[in-house]
């Protein structure tokens, strides 16, 4: 083991410089500032090297963490980004994006008693630095396949297939409805936390590498748009990445009222306007309104910090449990509350106030009972805990559901579950639909970007098997 390691015991854990809350208020520029090589290095040493890494089992993709550390310690900068690329197709989106403190972070075997390593920020810093050193090339193939393979979705998991589809050898063709390549990576978080330039330089390189974008396809088969059947008579392998996007409602009287809107509708709107684009005026601007976001998750963070930083008068979040009990990132949660957000914890809407207008939320108080049938704390009322909440513009940020896609691409034979989500087989990801497969959150339900990745990568590898099998049968062979 290298000498470097182990200073966990002397070092103390350190984050990269953070702007002041009244700074980053103002932009949506991100928040964090890289390490210096130094503080990398010295960050990087605290690792234990732990005989069993529990940062690597409970990362997603299994990410070799402690050996990217190890070699980040030693100033082997380039072989830690070489290590760190081998699992994870986009590392400087991940080290920016991925709870830590939900995953490897926060099974860390030295945070009970010293805190854990700063997984994420070492990451970031790993592939910043691999960028501004040219270390970052397109993966080329090696051989050039007579096959194509097209994926509907250009988000993580569109995108993580389509880099190892291509580097395989076949040729890709990515189909999306929207006008910019990288789906909620664009147009679902904020700037503070991915700044856009990084999704578009990736996009470069898998541009250069050879992937074809077809933006502002529609799949359907309404006008201008391609059916599901002629992709599949246009190429070998259809993959189905779109995601979920479908906002959950919220019922309760006065739940139609104007100024309660969707998160994604929302956000969506001001990464737009971010990016230049001309979007309209009023009720998806919370600049001098009373702001109250519904909901526990990152979502529902990136809504209340977007809503501060639009000039918002007040912003409240309201979640019906307390905040340990919230899915949401602890890291997210501090960065709102120091920017100035208020949260109103164990509160749950029963109704909205208004004429035409939602002018107020209708909150019930609510304490914790007993664990339900999954070990989480069940949720009751409090008696005579009714209380109202000033707001004119109310954020529903309850999660995703997906699209009825055999609806919307008249695809009967697409068979999902009933949640609607695509249903797959578990070791192959092909769907119902002979040569058609399916990954991301269009099959496992709204989750993680990380998750998005694995998935994309393991039915890249599952695609590229199917293909290559078929190509090697006697059939194929008789044939040619």
């Amino acid at each position: 083991m290298s000498a470097k390691m182990l200073s966990f015991v002397s070092v103390p854990q350190a984050q990269p410089p953070k702007r002041q809350a009244a700074e980053r208020r103002a932009d949506f520029n991100e928040i964090y500032e890289d390490f210096a090589r130094e503080q990398a290095a010295t960050q990087a040493s605290r690792c234990s090297q732990c005989g069993v890494p529990f940062c690597s089992v409970h990362c997603p993709l299994g990410n070799n963490i402690p050996d990217w550390l190890m070699l980040t310690a030693e100033g082997r900068l380039e072989e830690a980004y070489a290590v760190s690329q081998a699992t994870n197709t986009f590392p400087e989106i991940c080290g920016r994006i991925c709870p830590q403190d939900r995953l490897c972070e926060g099974n860390c075997v030295i945070e009970k008693g010293f805190e854990s390593v700063t997984i994420g920020a070492v990451e970031r810093y790993i592939t910043d630095t691999a960028f501004e050193n040219g270390w970052v090339q397109p993966a080329m193939p090696v051989e050039e396949l007579d096959s194509s393979v097209g994926i509907i979705g250009a988000g993580p998991a569109g995108l993580a297939a389509a880099e190892r589809l291509r580097a395989a050898g076949h040729r890709v063709h990515v189909y999306d409805r929207h006008d910019r390549v990288g789906g909620l990576l664009i147009y679902g978080i904020p700037g503070f936390k991915l700044e856009k330039d990084i999704v578009a330089r990736r996009q470069a390189l898998l541009e250069e590498q050879g992937v074809l974008f077809h933006l502002k396809q529609g799949i359907g088969s309404g006008k201008g748009e391609i059916t599901l059947d002629e992709l599949r008579r246009r190429h070998d392998a259809v993959l189905i990445a779109t995601g979920v996007y479908k906002a959950r409602e919220i019922g309760g009287p006065g739940s139609g009222l104007g100024g309660i809107v969707a998160a994604l509708d929302y956000l969506t709107t001001s990464n737009r306007r971010s990016l230049g684009d001309v979007v309209p005026e009023g009720e998806l601007d919370a600049k001098d309104r009373d702001v109250v976001v519904i909901g526990g998750g990152d979502t529902a963070m990136d809504c209340v910090r977007t809503a501060i930083r639009q000039g918002a008068r007040s912003v409240k979040c309201l979640y019906r449990r307390d905040r340990a009990n919230m899915p949401g990132s602890v890291r997210e949660v501090k960065n709102a509350e120091e920017e100035g957000v208020e949260f109103v914890w164990l509160a749950a809407p029963e109704g909205f106030l208004g004429d035409g207008t939602v002018t107020g939320v209708r909150a019930q108080r609510m304490r914790l009972g007993l664990p339900d049938a999954s070990g989480r704390q069940s949720i009751e009322p409090e008696p005579d805990g009714l209380f109202t909440i000033k707001a004119d513009l109310v954020i529903k940020a309850l999660g995703f559901d997906p699209e009825p896609l055999p609806e919307m691409w008249k695809a009967d034979d697409l068979k999902v579950s009933r949640w609607g989500t695509v249903q797959v087989e578990r070791t192959t990801f092909e769907t119902s639909i002979p040569g058609v497969f399916a990954a991301g959150d269009i099959v496992r339900g709204a989750s993680l970007v990380v998750w998005a990745i694995r998935d994309g990568r393991d039915a890249a590898a599952q695609i590229d098997r199917t293909i290559r099998e078929r190509a090697l049968s006697p059939s194929c062979v008789a044939a040619e």
